[in-house]
């Protein structure tokens, strides 16, 4: 299976659905997987990765968790504008 370090950066920046749909296909892509491959990983119906990567904004959180986490991937929520300390 093909690495995804070197074509994948190590952070990308989620303003919307789609864009998260857009990163899962191109690692799905990269990993040599098909949609029915992720589906089947994940213990998910392949129409769920299929909307996933389309950008349906209406999926259910702890199933997204879960197919990011099982493509290597972590959600990390942070201040907007990078390094804020806050108190």
């Amino acid at each position: 299976m093909p690495t995804t370090d070197s074509l994948t950066p190590q952070a990308a920046t989620i303003r919307n659905s789609e864009e998260l749909g857009r990163l899962v296909r191109q690692l799905r892509t990269e990993q040599g997987l098909l949609q029915i491959d992720l589906a089947g990983l994940a213990g998910t119906g392949n129409r769920f990765i299929v909307d996933l990567e389309r950008g349906k904004p209406t999926l259910q959180l702890q199933k997204v968790l879960d197919v990011l986490d099982l493509m290597g991937l972590e959600v990390v929520v942070r201040r907007k504008g990078g390094s804020h300390h806050g108190e």
